[in-house]
């Protein structure tokens, strides 16, 4: 096209059909950086690092991906931290003895939640420091019947789980993964479709040939809920139909029993692997970012805590958020001050007593880690653009109102913190009426702990494919570590 006809032609585009969406949309979102106040001053987390931070960054997202790539579960991801903590020198706790300054601890609950402790110089009655996340993601899984026949094909029974848009979830290739219990005491654990060479599973799609029917459907209801089941098998036996062959197939690879599917906790994910976003690579694309992606900075964080810190530091990895933070694995069970006060009565001996708990968990500070969702650039009008974090700008502060905030005093003091050690933050509110977000914090809170919510934006939240900032992750982990170590 010539150099003054795509000219016109863009001025046209620009001045027509998408000016109005620019005008009502993105420049309300961008209206504070414009009028040049203290928000419009701030700048790109990436233009605050130096030539060095940026190398660290990007080695760090690399780091970032290969936990991604295999914590595809809170099972996994609580496998993959404790053997990174192992390695680092973490042990399990098993024993009062090993409670003194400078250990380096784990706790692992049912190895779907645990607690890295490196215990600090002072007692935990008088303040210790807590990051909170949640390994969970949501995710699609089986029932607990889940091979059935359809049109000539076996496929899966399933169930979704947490919050996700359903119609996100057809057409992918899924891994199955998970694990297997048998009423004769064994575990096996099963992948199928996060390597080279395996079979995926694929929730299929209707043609715009023939779909005409159900155009009709609204938004969240393109694909319904019992409409989620991926085809797993399309080859029949002689005289077996495809499910019956693929419940054989399955039943003899791993050499279990049909009924040992309903004791088995088995979820399908997108396969895609980690990879950069962008011609400049500077976004993460992964699945279950929110809110692994905080699990991994909390981990790494606190793994790399150098010596010993004045107040205990703890990162607690949960289970279940995103339906609630239900269960014993979950931020709603005892399981974060059982911990506490089995390290509170290894450091008191016989002198413990309740009094003791009560009091490390009132002097207790925690981050409750957590992704966010960020300004769209295709959608910026669904955020209120003078309080909704942007992609790149830094951490999180939370600001949910309506008694969820922490209070002004401690998060005044969180935001001396990360200036003092030049670490970029921003805030987030939601529209009002129209959203909404919540973390583990809540429960803390409950326990008398002085909590507050930090975060970093993803872009396409809860979708099968998230999008973060390599900078924002990088600030993220750099601010737990602050924390963390901090005796401030």
């Amino acid at each position: 096209m010539a150099k003054n006809t795509w000219g016109m032609f863009s001025a046209l585009v620009l001045g027509g059909v998408f000016g109005a969406v620019l005008v009502s949309g993105f420049a309300r979102a961008a209206r504070a950086q414009d009028e040049g106040d203290a928000w419009g001053k701030k700048k790109s987390a990436w233009l605050l690092l130096s030539a060095a931070e940026k190398t660290q960054a990007m080695e760090f997202a690399e780091d970032v991906k290969k936990y991604l790539d295999v914590a595809r579960s809170a099972l996994g991801s609580n496998r993959e931290v404790i053997r990174r903590a192992k390695a680092a020198g973490f042990a399990e706790f098993t024993k009062p003895e090993q409670v003194k300054a400078g250990a380096r601890l784990i706790v692992s609950n049912r190895d779907r939640s645990v607690i890295l402790a490196v215990i600090g110089s002072e007692p935990m009655v008088d303040g210790t420091r807590v990051v909170g996340t949640h390994q969970d993601s949501p995710h699609i899984e089986l029932k607990g019947r889940p091979i059935y026949p359809a049109g000539g094909f076996a496929l899966f029974k399933t169930k979704y789980y947490g919050g996700l848009k359903k119609y996100q979830w057809s057409n992918l290739p899924l891994a199955l993964v998970g694990r297997i219990d048998t009423s004769d005491g064994r575990t096996i654990d099963v992948t199928i479709g996060l390597n080279a060479g395996e079979p995926v599973f694929v929730i299929p799609d209707s043609a715009p040939h023939s779909d005409a029917e159900l155009r009709s459907r609204t938004y969240t209801n393109v694909l319904q809920g019992e409409e989620m089941d991926p085809v797993i098998g399309s080859i029949p036996g002689e005289k077996e139909s495809v499910a019956v062959e693929v419940t054989k197939q399955l039943t003899a690879t791993y050499k279990i029993q049909e009924e040992d599917l309903v004791s088995a906790e088995l979820s399908l994910v997108p396969a895609d692997h980690p990879a950069d976003v962008g011609v400049d690579r500077g976004l993460i694309g992964a699945y279950g970012q929110d809110d692994r992606l905080s699990s991994f900075c909390a981990a790494r964080a606190i793994i790399d805590l150098k010596g010993t810190p004045k107040r205990t530091a703890l990162a607690y990895l949960s289970n279940f958020e995103e339906v609630g933070s239900v269960n014993n694995t979950g931020a709603g069970s005892q399981f974060l001050s059982s911990t506490f006060a089995r390290l509170i009565g290894a450091q008191r001996g016989s002198a413990y007593n309740d009094l003791d708990l009560r009091r490390a968990l009132h002097n207790a500070e925690v981050i409750s880690a957590d992704t966010n969702d960020a300004i769209d650039p295709l959608f910026p009008g669904l955020q209120e653009g003078t309080n909704a974090a942007r992609l790149g700008y830094g951490v999180t502060i939370k600001l949910y109102g309506e008694g969820f905030d922490a209070p002004s005093e401690f998060t005044a003091k969180i935001r001396g913190l990360l200036d003092k050690h030049g670490i970029p933050w921003q805030t987030h509110t939601y529209k009002v009426d129209t959203g909404g977000g919540g973390t583990i914090g809540g429960f803390m809170s409950r326990e008398d702990m002085e909590v507050i919510d930090w975060g970093v934006p993803l872009l396409s939240m809860h979708s099968p494919y998230e999008m973060s900032s390599k900078a924002d992750d990088w600030y993220y982990y750099r601010g737990m570590g602050v924390f963390l170590g901090s005796g401030e």
